[in-house]
């Protein structure tokens, strides 16, 4: 564990963490939401620091989703416990959830988290130095933090990306957009790309199914690109939950509103954690979302998590020219150099190199 640095004191003597939109205010010996950043005596310490779970991880670009983003290049991933969020449909539950499931299986708060701490203590440590020495030794050219949100475990990352970006490698965050004003001020300048979950456009699913609010992610979404972080969206349809043209209208406005530059990414829902009941997601509902996104004036919209090449494909906005191809996470390059179309000279809106 390390002691974290976004906090403050408050004047009842409990502490209001400043990493994510939470803004958890914690009595000594407990812990915020996100069930990894403790109070102990009146000090904040974040449990995960330098403890990946997994270790480190090389993916794709293309699978965080990032297709306007170093298309083709390798990412050094990782990731640790713990989630500002509890989603029903969460992937990576195992991971995000565990300080969660731990208090739910023990049903005593400090036995639940002494056990948590004993799991992460298990875990290979991995301090900021090495990540980086080993993204560099390796010449991948960018660090994705990812997995679970990296607000939680925002020292971890910041420290990282810091070094990172000091040794010219870029710095990419996953997540579900709920840091803190403070956070995205703090690391913006280390920060070169996001991709935030916009899980629906209602308050109530975001309440209901991902036990947070809506307001925070719509106004980092808007933060984020006016900060000049590269910004990418992924929705993931949920049938019956997510899945009505007017929630898809609904996101693809706002986005549009924004910038109807920022690539849109629809992807399939499979059943998963506690929405197991669920069926997968038809692929003709990706479909009517792609169309209404389009309609709505989108540039770049992408279907994922189905194996359909023709939507995963960046054309020119302008002349329609193919860009480049995507076979899952699989690039081929085409008529583009230097971020122009090169049939029409229009500029695609990325980060090329």
């Amino acid at each position: 564990m390390k002691k974290a640095t976004l906090y403050k004191k408050l004047p009842d003597g409990n502490l209001q963490c400043l990493a994510c939109s939470w803004y958890c205010r914690i009595s000594d010996g407990f812990v915020g939401i996100c069930g990894v950043r403790e109070n102990i005596g009146g000090k904040l310490y974040l449990l995960v620091y330098g403890k990946p779970i997994h270790g480190l991880a090389v993916d794709p670009i293309e699978k965080k989703p990032l297709f306007h983003f170093l298309p083709g290049s390798k990412i050094l991933s990782f990731g640790t416990f713990g989630c500002n969020f509890g989603c029903l449909f969460c992937q990576n539950w195992h991971m995000s959830q565990m300080p969660r499931l731990l208090r739910q299986k023990m049903k005593d708060y400090r036995k639940a988290l002494d056990g948590l701490k004993k799991e992460i203590e298990k875990l290979p440590t991995f301090l900021p130095e090495k990540i980086v020495e080993y993204a560099s030794k390796n010449k991948y050219p960018s660090i994705a933090y990812t997995y679970n949100e990296p607000a939680v475990f925002f020292e971890y990352a910041y420290d990282t990306a810091r070094l990172a970006a000091k040794n010219g490698i870029k710095n990419v965050f996953v997540s579900n957009g709920y840091e803190s004003k403070e956070a995205l001020r703090k690391i913006h300048p280390y920060l070169d790309a996001i991709n935030i979950d916009l899980k629906s456009f209602s308050p109530d699913f975001y309440l209901k199914i991902c036990k947070a609010r809506f307001q925070p992610v719509i106004e980092n979404i808007k933060r984020c690109y006016k900060m000049g972080i590269w910004t990418e969206i992924t929705t993931l349809v949920i049938p019956t939950l997510n899945d009505s043209d007017e929630q898809f209208k609904k996101m693809a406005d706002f986005l549009v509103s924004v910038s109807p530059s920022i690539p849109w990414h629809i992807s399939s829902f499979h059943p998963e954690y506690k929405l197991q009941d669920l069926p997968p997601t038809p692929v003709e509902t990706l479909y009517r979302a792609y169309e209404i996104g389009k309609k709505a004036g989108l540039k770049y919209i992408y279907i994922g998590n189905v194996y359909d090449p023709r939507h995963a494909v960046t054309y020119c906005p302008n002349c329609k020219e193919i860009l480049i191809k995507r076979y899952w996470h699989e690039t081929e390059v085409g008529n583009f150099k230097n971020g122009k179309c090169g049939e029409c000279k229009e500029k695609i809106e990325g980060v090329w190199n």
